[in-house]
């Protein structure tokens, strides 16, 4: 049974749409969530269709669904504030990246968190590594329930957060944790996401700051960050983190990167109208 679990920080009429990583939660966006509202952005940590239940509530969905789920998000911020940003975290990102590339005028800016076109960092193991065969093997129907499972150290450079979150994930706790593995028709439905995002990051006009693991154990920076550096259209921040592993919204540098996207959505903001009114409690 999927448990709801996603916020709504009310602020300001500037709104920050925040979108958490395949199996994830919207758990791992809370911090950077309230570094945005203090900010005075107005944040919606959603939470993506078929998560936070159990695999078979994930595999009911594909990446067409976790999109729309998105969508529906961003028309209710839409409707609450004058200027709408997006973040997302690994497939998150991507997913940020397509709405920005389909709402040119609407998308103010971008954060391209650990984004996740291949799955290529160091911990990976040989066999996760062909994952982008995935798409042939679910069109072929094999391999339903079957699993990726997650490994140490689970992307989290800072051990007490790392035995915290996998104490949660491994113990069945998917609302706070996310999910132990990864289904392999719903990587598979990732990675058709990311084909699908990659052709249209021509398309996104909108600043982007991009923020990543030098050290990502999950997806190299070369693959992709510098991907989406070298191919959007819109202006580009980098910000490489030496001290953190894949999940930045919590690791050891979470407070520079909430601190760097608050300033950077700041900069990129027109100026409030005067007469506009700000976000409606919900």
């Amino acid at each position: 049974m999927i448990e709801k679990v996603d916020f709504l920080f009310e602020g300001g009429p500037r709104g920050v749409l925040l979108i958490h990583g395949l199996t994830g939660t919207p758990a791992e966006m809370r911090l950077l969530g309230k570094g945005l509202h203090r900010a005075g952005f107005t944040v919606h940590g959603m939470q993506l269709a078929g998560h936070c239940g159990d695999e078979d509530d994930l595999l009911a969905t594909d990446w067409h669904d976790w999109y729309a789920s998105v969508q529906d998000a961003a028309d209710a911020l839409q409707q609450r504030c004058t200027q709408v940003f997006v973040a997302g975290l690994s497939m998150g990102a991507l997913l940020a990246l397509l709405l920005a590339a389909d709402r040119p005028d609407h998308i103010h800016g971008v954060g391209v968190l650990g984004a996740t076109f291949r799955y290529d960092g160091w911990s990976i193991p040989r066999l996760g590594r062909l994952s982008f065969l995935l798409p042939l093997v679910k069109k072929l129907g094999i391999g339903r329930h079957r699993c990726f499972m997650e490994q140490p150290p689970y992307g989290l450079r800072d051990e007490r957060i790392r035995a915290t979150v996998s104490a949660a994930m491994l113990g069945g706790d998917s609302a706070a944790a996310g999910l132990p593995g990864n289904p392999w028709h719903s990587l598979a439905d990732m990675y058709l996401l990311a084909a699908h995002t990659r052709r249209r990051l021509p398309q996104v006009q909108a600043p982007c700051f991009i923020a990543h693991a030098t050290e990502d154990d999950v997806a190299s920076l070369q693959s992709n960050a510098m991907l989406v550096h070298d191919r959007v259209s819109g202006p580009v921040e980098m910000l490489p983190l030496e001290d953190s592993y894949h999940m930045i919204t919590i690791d050891r540098q979470r407070r520079l990167l909430h601190a760097r996207l608050s300033a950077f959505f700041d900069r990129h903001a027109t100026a409030p109208d005067a007469d506009a009114p700000l976000a409606s409690v919900a």
